[in-house]
This record gives C-alpha cells, sequence and structure tokens, in this order.
C-alpha cells in the first residue's frame, strides 16, 4: 500500500494510464479534507465511493495561508485523517462566488448529508466560521468562496489490486 503522497504520486505516474501520462511532467499538491481527524477521513471516504465530487474553502483562507486558488489541471494527492495517501484527483472546474451564490447543483456535487443546499450552508457556515476565527475573520453571506470540482483519477487501491492480482495460471 502507498502510504505517503509521494508514494502514492510515485504509483500514479507508472500506471501507464492517459491521466498518469498528461501528469508526467505536473507538479502536485497534498492535503486532506475538512479540519483533518475523523472530518478527513469521513470526506475522502466519499471522494472514493463516487459520491463527494467537488470542495469548497473560503478564498480569504487561500489569501492569508498565501495559496493560489486551484486551477482546472491540477493534480492533489488526498490524505486521510492521519496522512495516508488515499487517491489522486485532477481539478476540472473552478469559480469564486459569493457564499448566497453556492447553487444546489454544487451542493449536491460536495456530497455531504442529504445532498441540499440547505444542509451545505448551515455545514460550510460552521466550518467557515471556525476556519476563519483562527485569523479573526468571520464569514459573511458576500464572502468569496472558491467552488472546486474534480474527479479521481487514481485511488490508492489501484497499485494496491494490481501488486496483488496473481498471474494467470498456465
Amino acid at each position: 500500500m502507498n502510504n505517503t503522497p509521494q508514494e502514492l504520486w510515485t504509483a500514479f505516474l507508472g500506471s501507464g494510464t492517459a491521466d498518469a501520462l498528461e501528469a508526467t511532467d505536473a507538479a502536485y499538491t497534498s492535503w486532506h479534507f475538512g479540519t483533518g481527524g475523523t472530518m478527513a477521513d469521513e470526506l475522502v471516504e466519499l471522494v472514493l465511493s463516487g459520491r463527494k465530487r467537488a470542495t469548497a474553502g473560503a478564498l480569504w483562507s487561500y489569501e492569508h495561508e498565501g495559496e493560489p486558488i486551484p486551477r482546472v489541471g491540477d493534480f492533489s494527492v488526498v490524505t486521510d485523517g492521519s496522512g495516508r495517501a488515499r487517491c489522486v484527483i485532477r481539478t476540472s472546474a473552478v469559480c469564486v462566488v459569493p457564499f448566497s451564490e453556492v447553487d444546489a447543483g454544487f451542493a449536491a456535487a460536495e456530497g455531504e448529508g442529504d445532498l441540499s443546499l440547505e444542509y451545505w450552508r448551515e455545514g460550510h457556515w460552521r466550518y467557515f466560521t471556525l476556519d476563519l476565527a483562527q485569523f479573526s475573520r468571520a464569514p459573511t453571506l458576500d464572502m468569496p468562496v472558491v467552488c472546486e470540482r474534480f474527479e479521481v483519477v487514481y485511488p490508492a487501491d489501484a497499485n494496491d489490486a494490481r501488486s496483488t492480482r496473481r498471474p494467470p495460471d498456465r
């Protein structure tokens, strides 16, 4: 099993898939969803199940941390709450909209709770409140939210399955 982001990235590049060939000279980032721990574990499981195909972050957090916002084509190695690499994703769409303008389609693509916009707003308001408080800000309805859609291009278990397959008997 590939535990570190570098190990998973190397396995992905060696997989021979079309996505891996596109990534040959690409850089990647590594991160986890949410606040880490149990939340990161639960969210990466939603990604691996196919239910979660989007994520959102406050633009103010990106700016505070000096992080560039994601761009279409970016690759990321997503880890669980203990830092174990679980999959490689590629960003497929990015837009920045006010919190109040995040729509029901995006909320459903986030794959959380009952997939409703109401659930998304309540959960993300709580999350943004905690996240922004770290640098003395608070969410507002017009705060810019980075809405990122992505696709899984390589789950960690893809390499595990390949390495545990036995050759056919002759």
